[in-house]
């Protein structure tokens, strides 16, 4: 019986982000750029964001750079 110790974290699209705050794909898009959230590229190019920080930036544990974008 093999136990997992290490499950990979659940990994989130610019869309499922954007619905989360309300806004654009492409606001997510800036926000990444502007280094305000860290994404991962996958092996398509496509961007994908750590639910984790995610949510710690929508409950404001991680500060914003800029409010009301």
């Amino acid at each position: 019986m093999a136990s997992r110790t290490h499950e990979p974290e659940p990994l989130l699209t610019p869309a499922e982000v954007a619905s989360m705050f309300r806004v654009d794909p492409k606001t997510v898009t800036r926000w990444a750029k502007a280094g305000r959230l860290s994404a991962i590229r996958t092996l398509g190019g496509h961007r994908r964001y750590r639910e984790s920080e995610v949510r710690a930036l929508l409950q404001g544990d991680i500060p914003q750079q800029r409010q009301g974008e």
